[in-house]
Formats: C-alpha cells, sequence, structure tokens
C-alpha cells in the first residue's frame, strides 16, 4: 500500500490510505501539436472507471469535463449540486468546480474527457453548459462511442506519443458537438441515405414538428419495423427516443436566448406546458424555469 502511483488519477482525488476502496482507471494525457492548439480548443485528457460502491471526491480541474455514465448510477454531489445519473446520461463540470464528488450505491462504470482551450467555453456552452454549476446532460449512444474513441486515442498518445494523435482527437471532439448538435453521426461508419433522410428532416425543422414512427418511416420510403430496426442499428436508440433528446436540447437552446417556458414548448412541438415542463424535467434534472432562472446566475 505504499505505492503511491497505484492512487494517482487525473479525475479523482484519491488518497493513499488503508482499506480504501479505489475505482480502477484507464487513463490518458494528451499535449495539443501546434494545429490543435491554434485551433483553440482540445482534448486535454480522456478517461474510464469503473467505480465500486462508495464515494469519490472529484479534483478541482482548470478546464471543463464531459462526463457519461455506461452502466449503474451515479449520483453527482456539489456544494450547489445534487443529481443522479443514469445510463446514457451524464452531466458538464465547469471548471475549479469545488468539492464535486461522486457517490455509487452500485458498481458503475463512467466516460469523461477534459476539454481545454481559449475558446472552450463558447464550446461546452455549445454542448448545453451553462452558468458555473454542473449540469445533467442526456447522452446519445454515437457521443458514448466516440468518448471511448478518444478514451483509447488518449491512452495511446500517452504511452507511445503517437503520431496523429492530436489531429484524431480533434475529430473526435467535434464530432461530439456535431452529435449532441443534432447532426447525424453512425454509430458505425456512415449512416445510411434513408436514415439520414430522416434526421435531416427533423432537423430542418428545429424540431418544432414531432413525427410519428410511421412518418419517419415514409420520409425513409422503409416498412415501419424495417426503418425502426434499421434506425437502432446505426444512430443506437428508438427514433422517438432520438427525437425526444434533439427536442429538449433545442429547448434549452432556446430557454437560453430568452423565449418563455411556454414559448419554448410552442417551439419545439410542445403546445402543453405542463407535458413539456414534466417532459424537460424527467430528461433534463430541472424544470425549464429553473434552468432559465440557472442560465442567468
Amino acid at each position: 500500500m505504499s505505492d503511491s502511483k497505484k492512487f494517482s488519477s487525473v479525475m479523482f482525488n484519491l488518497e493513499n490510505k488503508e482499506g480504501v476502496v479505489t475505482p480502477l482507471c484507464v487513463e490518458g494525457l494528451h499535449d495539443p501539436d501546434p494545429l490543435a492548439r491554434a485551433s483553440g480548443i482540445w482534448i486535454s485528457s480522456a478517461g474510464s472507471a469503473m467505480l465500486p460502491v462508495g464515494e469519490f471526491p472529484l479534483k478541482q480541474r482548470e478546464d471543463w469535463v464531459w462526463l457519461a455514465v455506461q452502466s449503474g448510477t451515479v449520483n453527482l454531489v456539489d456544494l450547489g449540486s445534487n443529481f443522479t445519473m443514469k445510463v446514457r446520461e451524464g452531466a458538464i463540470i465547469p471548471p475549479y468546480t469545488h468539492g464535486s464528488k461522486l457517490v455509487c450505491e452500485q458498481e458503475s462504470r463512467i466516460l469523461w474527457m477534459a476539454v481545454k482551450g481559449p475558446l472552450v467555453e463558447q464550446f461546452m456552452q455549445s454542448m448545453g453548459a451553462i452558468s458555473r454549476k454542473p449540469l445533467k446532460q442526456g447522452v446519445l449512444p454515437s457521443q458514448l462511442k466516440l468518448a471511448r474513441n478518444a478514451v483509447q486515442a488518449a491512452v495511446r498518445a500517452q504511452a507511445a506519443a503517437q503520431a496523429g494523435a492530436s489531429a484524431q482527437l480533434q475529430q473526435l471532439l467535434w464530432a461530439m458537438l456535431a452529435s449532441h448538435s443534432g447532426q447525424p453521426v453512425a454509430m458505425n461508419a456512415v449512416l445510411s441515405h434513408e436514415i439520414a433522410k430522416v434526421l435531416d428532416e427533423m432537423h430542418k425543422h428545429q424540431y418544432k414538428n414531432s413525427y410519428s414512427l410511421s412518418d419517419m418511416a415514409e420520409i425513409s420510403r422503409m416498412p415501419v419495423e424495417t426503418f425502426r430496426k434499421r434506425f437502432v442499428s446505426e444512430v443506437g436508440m428508438p427514433p422517438q427516443s432520438y427525437q425526444l433528446h434533439c427536442k429538449m436540447e433545442r429547448a434549452k437552446v432556446l430557454l437560453k436566448d430568452g423565449l418563455s417556458v411556454k414559448q419554448t414548448g410552442v417551439e419545439v412541438g410542445m403546445k402543453d406546458p405542463y407535458h413539456f415542463s414534466k417532459t424537460f424535467k424527467n430528461i433534463v434534472g430541472m424544470s425549464p424555469s429553473k434552468y432559465w432562472k440557472t442560465t442567468l446566475e
């Protein structure tokens, strides 16, 4: 137990104490090349961790952290936030966040990326971050896959100073933003023309229209069940779940722009304010009115 390296982590504030349960971490640091630095934003580190039952304090960092839950359930607790993240949910943690910790009541697995650079705040706001508080986020399957690839690239870059690592990490970072913004990003290779048509149709109308499964299948020119299976295979989640995720991300943008809760609901195709507010809170972790107030802080 005297080997302090055993407990070293970029992400977690771990103490070298007898009997303390520690997470199993795989982490990589990235020293960006001149082109990445010139872009104004880059992934500074990335990692994954298997968390046993317990509490795990996070280090106070100078960069932003995007975090996602792969399996299990994780509570994020700090001085001003307390929310639960399940599979395909996560959080954005601003820099210099003090006193944050992850609490697990069951074994869980997480992925995370730390992002840095002079343009990082604008980038993270585009990813849905607000003010200086950790914020719960929905996470798309494509984003989970991109994050896994980023962890692998960062670990290889640190281990072998791999040429081209910065370029690969930059591509993955911008693909994360594209996926978050509703642009077609495939789970494997590229999306088929049929599925891309459906995603483009949703995006074209800024998610104001609400498409049934039959509507989407008609746009793709495929039978309903064939379309559903193809969509899940390529995008990684059911069509209606994807549509709802995009609507809520659009709603966050509109609320930050100053629209009222009622107006925002109308703009994302939910004219009933109660239904919109309930759906928003279930996905984002706070009501639309609280989210709007938080953007003003």
